[in-house]
Formats: structure tokens, sequence, C-alpha cells
């Protein structure tokens, strides 16, 4: 009867890492990791000690155990695969260790720590709720990826992987090939709520945001409530374009109403989500999440030095060396690329002209359906360049050897937008302004966009998921067709998730909804049908993208993100991008044209400073819409002094302890002195 309360008076004490269990036989798998078929047994046992090894000794001190048992590798087939978990008490040390925020009491955000674990909302010593899944695999992620060589020169049973002090494990296992995936888990029954509640049933409402954050975390998430409310967004746009297009498309009046309204739509969107993206942020934790020091990524190498900053043994790059990369081989691929784009575009044109002549001369109805056909294929070639570009701006960028993820990300980013921007819209400009064709610009940027669309959902949801289906069957059959006498469940669920597609972030799905965004805001004036064909496509964009996150993709780790990063910027960009072009094309229009029939330098002037104009308005509501609301501000702010108020206690603590501890000794030698002399 002692025990119970032994161990809750345990659970209520400080509780150090090396007195956590880490060979419990059953635990709940969260992680899978999976070895090279040819990986040695003396690997295999060098990194389940690492694994398992308390802190103290170099380890992430988890729970670590293969997949199948002797018995079972002898009736299924062995597939080098590992189970990995952690005890309640070290998912909660490890939650303090990467600084998740969570909500208090009194319903402040605070940066979770084990010795205050009762002033939390929801914390209870017997509920297991407290972390979600995807936050219980993003701590093992980390403590993986936090396991570093110490003593180790090599990997053991493999001399030419080199290791050296400091260099993360798991990174150097996974760039040998010896471990050839980490994944996470899906959780069945907590999958299938979620996909209750947000794309099975067709029906038009919110998604179910928190949810999904939950599920995969705030970065997935954050991607989603922006496809939400840019679709939203989008239905003011196509509510006034459709009556506008059927009705007063040559009507100048109304003409010049529909690109204003478009050039503040632009700018107030995007500000009201920067404040509805503070507000859910603050909420999950991560708008005050401390941003830790940021480790060399994997693909960095150099010579072995010491970093001056953090005194760590890593490899040393010169960056005159990256600069020389960059500007010399880099940059010119890039013009190179753009220029062959810009050669594909002419190309595009010499087809429209064929067709053109084509249709004048025969005059047939078939000749009249061909007219679309090169801007069909144009489409197509465009999809197929930006995938091949993406492919090379990866390799180069990997090939510069940048130091940190978020500078890899950052150039990889600029290479393909630049890019993506020019070949999909270079075509368009030069119709609009070179030709000044706006039937062929309405009819390009129509085909265009509806095109782009229909593949995008071929190529990165429906095609995915049929063949994920066929492999599903092909495993389930296998997993039947064995006699053993074992529970199949979990060894059939690791089967089908490790074939399963991986998921590469959010980077393609941003891109498609800025491109998307570019269409609308650029030219929808010529063609105000553009924004009602994107709000059908996202419509439709929201339950695909579900069904891939859920049924195609394996699940990827949680990732604790602020904002949707340096997209805000782009999608900023374009907005301001959008101002000049819908100046110029009011300038060109023939009512504004016939209004100065004499003098075109006199519109030309008027037309430059309404533009001005209205990027002057632009960039006064961006700064009169303040970024975070006035409630999220004074909550930061409260953190903020209070952090300060406990840095000064603590160094007041540092500075007045050894006065302390002197005046306490002299008191102490006072005393014994007064007690002699009174003997």
């Amino acid at each position: 009867m002692e025990v119970p309360d032994l161990k809750a008076s345990l659970l209520k004490m400080k509780v150090t890492l090396s007195a956590l269990d880490t060979y419990e036989s059953s635990f709940t798998p969260l992680v899978v990791i999976e070895l090279a078929q040819d990986a040695k047994e003396e690997t295999k046992e060098w990194l389940k000690n690492r694994i398992t090894a308390k802190k103290k000794d170099g380890g992430a001190q988890l729970l670590f155990r293969p997949l199948l048992n002797k018995y079972e590798k002898e009736t299924l087939e062995n597939q080098n695969l590992y189970l990995v978990g952690a005890s309640k008490i070290r998912l909660l040390l490890g939650a303090e260790a990467v600084g998740l925020v969570k909500e208090c009491n009194d319903n402040t955000m605070r940066t979770f720590t084990y010795g205050t674990r009762q002033n939390f909302k929801g914390f209870d010593d017997n509920n297991d709720d407290f972390l979600t899944m995807a936050e219980c695999q993003f701590i093992i992620k980390h403590e993986l990826e936090n396991l570093r060589a110490r003593d180790e020169k090599m990997i053991p049973g493999y001399p030419q992987a080199k290791l050296y002090p400091g260099k993360s494990l798991l990174r150097r296992l996974l760039t040998a090939r010896i471990v050839t995936q980490v994944f996470p888990l899906h959780d069945n029954e907590a999958l299938k709520k979620l996909e209750d509640t947000w794309y099975t049933r067709f029906t038009l409402k919110y998604q179910p945001i928190d949810n999904i954050r939950g599920y995969f975390g705030e970065t997935i998430a954050l991607y989603f409530g922006f496809l939400e409310y840019f679709t939203f967004a989008l239905i003011p746009m196509a509510v006034i374009g459709l009556p506008y297009y059927l009705f007063v498309w040559e009507d100048y009046d109304k003409y010049v109403i529909f690109a204003s309204f478009n050039l503040l739509w632009s700018t107030v969107i995007l500000e009201v989500w920067k404040r509805g993206c503070a507000n859910m942020t603050y909420r999950w934790g991560t708008l005050v999440m401390k941003r830790q020091f940021e480790e060399p990524r994997p693909g960095f190498h150099g010579i072995l030095g010491i970093n001056s900053i953090t005194g760590r043994e890593e490899p040393l790059y010169p960056s005159y060396k990256r600069q020389l990369r960059i500007y010399l081989v880099s940059l010119p691929f890039v013009c190179l690329c753009l220029y062959f784009s810009l050669y594909v575009m002419m190309i595009y044109f010499d087809m429209e002209a064929w067709a053109l002549d084509l249709h004048e001369n025969s005059g047939s109805e078939w000749t009249s359906v061909l007219l679309y056909v090169p801007s069909i294929i144009y489409a197509i070639v465009i999809e197929i360049m930006n995938r091949l570009y993406r492919y090379a701006a990866e390799f180069l960028t990997s090939w510069e050897n940048h130091r940190l993820e978020s500078a890899y990300q950052n150039h990889l980013i600029l290479k393909v937008l630049v890019f993506n921007f020019l070949n999909c819209f270079a075509s368009l400009f030069y119709i609009a302004f070179v030709l000044k064709d706006m039937k062929l610009l309405r009819q390009s940027l129509a085909t265009l966009l509806i095109t782009s669309q229909i593949l995008n959902q071929i190529v990165e949801s429906l095609l995915p998921y049929w063949l994920q289906r066929k492999h599903g069957v092909r495993v389930k059959r296998k997993v039947q067709a064995l006699k053993a006498d074992i529970d199949a469940s979990l060894y059939e669920q690791v089967i089908l998730e490790k074939e399963m597609g991986t998921y590469l972030g959010t980077f393609d799905d941003y891109l498609e909804l800025f491109l998307q965004f570019g269409y609308v805001s650029l030219f929808s004036c010529v063609y105000p049908l553009a924004a009602a064909f994107a709000v059908l496509n996202n419509f439709t964009e929201v339950n695909s993208d579900a069904l891939k996150m859920c049924r195609v993709f394996k699940r990827p780790f949680s990732e604790p993100s602020a904002g949707i990063g340096v997209w805000q910027l782009a999608f900023e960009t374009m907005s301001v991008i959008s101002v000049v072009t819908n100046c110029a094309l009011i300038g060109m229009s023939p009512q504004v044209n016939a209004v100065f029939p004499e003098s075109k330098t006199d519109l030309i002037l008027i037309v430059v400073a309404v533009e001005h104009a209205l990027l002057a308005l632009k960039f006064i509501l961006a700064f009169a819409i303040p970024d975070k609301p006035r409630h999220i501000q004074m909550k930061l702010a409260r953190l903020e002094f209070e952090s300060l108020e406990a840095l000064k206690q603590q160094q007041r603590d540092v500075l007045l302890g050894p006065l302390v501890s002197l005046w306490a000794t002299s008191e102490g030698d006072a005393r014994m002195t007064e007690s002699r002399e009174t003997r």
C-alpha cells in the first residue's frame, strides 16, 4: 500500500534525468528509425546504447527497441526498423529543454518548466494529454539530433565515416546513408477524428486549425490557416468581378474603380492576416517562444575548427568562397535560365501567331479551338520548367555550402521566386505592355491560371494518392497472407508509412498561392474572373491538401513557427508590383488616352503621380494597421517586464550571496566571542 504513495512523492520531488529508466520493454512508439539493410551489427548496438544512455554519459535517455523481436524476424521480413519513445517524465523534461510555451492557470503564456508544472493549465500527474503527440515527437527529434560525438573518431563498423567532438550523430548517420530515414508515426485514432472534422465531409465550413496544429504542428497549421484566410479574402474580389465582367467590361469609370479596389484589397488583406496570425501563434505559444542558437545544417562541410561564439568544434568554411560560388556560378546560371525562359516565351508567341493566321485563313470551328492550344501547351511547359529549375536551384544552393538552414532556405526561395515570377508572368507583361493586346492578355491569363491549377491538383494530390492506395493494397495482402501468430497491426502500419512519400515542407504550397496571388492582383482588372477561379480552386485545394497530409505523405515532424516567414515579404512585394501594373494598365486604356489625345507626356506624368500616391497610401495603411493587436502587445510587454525583473533578481542573488555568507560568518564569530566573554 505504500508503493503508490512513494511513487507520488517522488513525482512531486525535483526529478533528475539520471533517475529515469530507459529500458522499458513496452512503450508507446512515437518515432521510427530505419537503418540500411546492410547496416553492421556493431553499428546497431552502438546506436542503441547512445540513444538509451543517460544524459550525463552523452546519451539521449530515450526508449528504444526493434520493431520485430527474434521470433518475428524469422517469420516476417526483417526491415531494420526501430521504434523510439520516451517516458512521461522524460518528455516533460524535454519540453523544458526545447523551451515549449504553455498556458498557465492565470491565462498567461509562459515557458514550461518541470519545477512549476502544477501552475500550467491542464497539467495533472496522472494525465498524459498535457503534451500533444506532435510536441512529443518534436522533443524526441530534438534529442536525437542533439546526440553528439564525444570520444569517437568514427562510426563503429564504418572507418570511412569520420566523427569529431560535437558532431551530430544522427546527421552523420543520414549523410553516410547508414540511417535511411527517421519519421514520426501517425496516431490512427486521432487521425481519423481529425479527418472527420476536416475534409471527409464536403461542406462549407471553417477548418479545425487548432486540431491541425495539435496533430501536425504550427508550421502546417499556419499554412492551412493562411490558405483558408486567403480563400475567404478572395470572395469580395470574386463577387465584384463576376458582374463586372459580364456587364460593364468596357466602362472606364468601373474599370478605374475595380483597379483601385484591387490595390487597397491586396494591402489590407496582408496586414489583417498578420494580426490574425499573431493571435493564433500567441495562443499556441510560439509567438513568445525563444529562438535557440541555430546549429550547422546537415550538408554544411568545411575544415574542422572552433566556433568563436559557441566554442564548439565544427566545420569552418570561408565566407569569400561561398560568395565566389554565388556570384561566379549560381548567378550566371540563374540568368541563363531566365534567358531560356524568355526564349521559350518567344516560341510561344510564334505559335500564337501561327494559330491566329490559320484561323483567319480558314475561319472554321476547328481552328477557333486551335487558338487555345498554344496557351495550354505553354502553361504545361511552364510547370515542367518550374519543377526542373527547382531541382537545379536546390542543388546549387546546397553546393553554395550555407552554414545555417535559414540562410539555405532564404537563398533557395529567392532563386525559385525570381525564376517562377519571370516564367509565369513574363508573357503576360509582354502581351500587356509590348503587344498591347488586351484580348490576348485575357485569353492567356485565363488559360495559364486554369491549366496550372488543374495540373497542380493532379500532380500534388490525386496521382500520389492513387499510387499510395495501390501500394497500401499490396502491403495489406502481404500481411494478411502471413501465418505468424502475432498482432501485425503495428508492423503493417510501419511498413505502410515507411514507403509513403516524404513531405518536403510548405514551400511548394506557398509558392502555388504566391503565383495565384500574382495572377489576381496583377491582372484581375483585365480579367475579373481570375479571383472567382482562384476561389473555386482553393475550396478544392483545402480538401486535396488535407488528403495529401493525412493519407499520401508520411507524418512530418512538428516545427514551431510564429508566422509564414519570408513568404509574408514575398506577398507584400507582389502587392507593390501590382500597384505599378494596375496603374500602367489604367493609363493604357482607350478611355484614358482619349482624355489626352495630344500630350502623351502629361498622361505619363499623371499615371506616375497616381502610382506614387497609391504606393504612399499603401505604406500608410501598412503603418497604420499594427502587426499585433493591442491586447497581444500588452501581454508581450508584460512578459518582457517580468523576464527583466527575474533577471535582476538573479543578478542580485549572485552579487549578494557572498556578502550574505560573509555577514553570517561574521555574525556567528561575534556571537561566539560574546559567549566566551560571558563565561
